[in-house]
């Protein structure tokens, strides 16, 4: 047996997928796009096709690294007040920092274009479902829909007005393409991603929780057997998106709820102690919900380049003003080393890309904002991830637990942001919280990406998005 690989086209890129066939399968005439019906003709084709949905998402354009530079870039107040710094050469991250992004920003390109070919395989392999073995439809079509959900939840916050600012009804999204695209027939109906209008932020929201609802169900039977087992979308990788999709739109009651199914389910997910270990581990650990895999071989780690000294030496460094925020005794104020983040030292690490500190933390801000305590109370949540910190040291014995009326939304914020610190998480927050981003406040167009301008060069029907002439 060989490996053929085949050429999916999406839009108008071409991504090489591993499909397995026999020898004879190897003598065709030289081509450079195949249909989908011609190159998927088997369950293992179309398992194939799908674990390449997972190697584009984790791409350095996307999981792998860039949603979460780009959170922490645009969302820094680049000032006196700043919390990090971009050192680094690379003038598309310098645009991104100082909020002065130009249409051709190829990292703002590769994000968008790998995010629509991960949705494209998505399709593609939903469309094949019929070729999949009866027993692993559930899991095949799950795995898909989370892949398509959490990449339209990743496109709509980063290239539309945040929720919050107007009316998500007739604020334009991004374009919903949900069947595959044919690019010898664009204009077709299984094609019509490539000519199609931006739907409304509402309607891009709509779908990606519908995606990720039927993913929680449909891989609800599939669990997998150990909880570090997290390198393929799980029921529970779905509930914890989920939870952040409904905290983007400020739900917080249905937030609490899909936080709570992490926490409270069997599959043994636990606080790694000391936090330190939980990012000098290379491989998923009983933390994790969701991992990105990287190894010598495979897999990307952007986090490393740009924050680590094992990297570019940090072209991402981290201010003072950041690093105080932490008392003395919290064991995340060590994750740090000559002003550079320890969280991302290796180099072939995975990355943690949804971690139970978060859906602790989730349950307690939508439990304190809707008045409700689904699973615990906020004080309990906060106890949970603050003891962690605060025990880590030697110096700190026995930790002091937080009563209920200590428990305040600035504090539950704060953590917040001192736990998941460059993570992917600063400019989002600060949107959902009307906060503003140094002078500029939460609704600055500046804080949304473009559409790239090679999109809007092929695709008339796109509106650019306000600021960008």
């Amino acid at each position: 047996m060989n490996k053929l690989f085949r050429a999916l086209a999406v839009g108008t890129t071409l991504l090489a997928v591993p499909m397995a066939g026999c020898d004879k399968r190897l003598d065709i005439d030289p081509v450079n796009t195949v249909r989908a019906n011609k190159a998927l003709n088997t369950s293992a084709d179309v398992e194939s096709l799908l674990r390449a949905g997972y190697a584009i998402i984790g791409s350095v354009d996307l999981y792998g690294g860039r949603l979460q530079y780009i959170a922490d870039l645009l969302g820094d107040p680049d000032g006196s007040d700043s919390e990090v710094f971009w050192g680094g050469t690379y003038s598309q991250p310098n645009e991104i920092y100082h909020k002065s992004i130009v249409k051709t920003n190829t990292f703002v390109a590769g994000t968008w274009t790998q995010a629509y070919q991960a949705i494209n395989i998505a399709n593609t392999v939903l469309a094949n479902l019929s070729k999949v073995t009866p027993s692993k439809q559930n899991r095949v079509e799950g795995e898909a829909k989370f892949i398509r959900g959490a990449m339209y939840f990743e496109l709509v916050r980063a290239f539309a007005k945040d929720w919050s600012n107007g009316s998500p009804t007739a604020n334009p999204g991004v374009p919903l393409v949900l069947s595959p695209t044919d690019v010898e027939n664009p204009d077709a109906v299984a094609g019509a991603g490539a000519k199609i209008p931006r739907n409304t932020v509402a309607q891009v929201y709509a779908q990606a929780l519908s995606d990720l609802t039927a993913a929680e169900s449909k891989l609800a039977g599939s669990a997998p057997g150990s909880p570090t087992a997290t390198e393929f979308a799980t029921t529970y990788t779905a509930s914890g998106m989920l939870s952040r999709v409904y905290l983007q739109q400020r739900r917080y009651a249905l937030a609490a709820v899909e936080a709570d199914k992490v926490i409270s389910s069997a599959a043994g997910f636990r606080l790694i102690r000391p936090i330190s270990d939980e990012f000098a581990s290379k491989i998923n650990t009983n933390e994790d919900i969701f991992d990105l895999q990287v190894t010598v071989q495979s897999g990307a780690n952007d986090l490393n380049t740009f924050y680590s000294v094992n990297g570019r030496g940090g072209d991402i460094s981290i201010n003072d003003s950041f690093i105080s925020q932490y008392d003395s005794t919290d064991a995340r104020g060590q994750l740090f080393d000559s002003n550079l983040s320890t969280k991302f030292d290796e180099v072939y690490g995975n990355i943690h890309e949804m971690r139970l500190a978060e859906m602790y933390l989730t349950r307690a801000e939508g439990n304190f904002r809707a008045g409700t305590s689904v699973g615990a109370t906020p004080e309990s949540d906060l106890n949970t991830v603050r003891a962690r910190a605060f025990r880590a040291l030697p110096s700190v014995p026995l930790y002091v637990p937080l009563t209920s009326a200590d428990v305040n939304l600035a504090l539950i914020l704060t953590e917040r942001h001192l736990e998941l610190a460059f993570e992917g998480f600063y400019l989002h927050d600060l949107r959902r919280n009307n906060l503003p981003v140094g002078n500029l406040p939460n609704t600055s167009p500046r804080l949304v990406l473009p559409i790239p301008q090679r999109e809007i060069d092929v695709n008339p029907s796109l509106v650019q998005n306000d600021g960008y002439l």
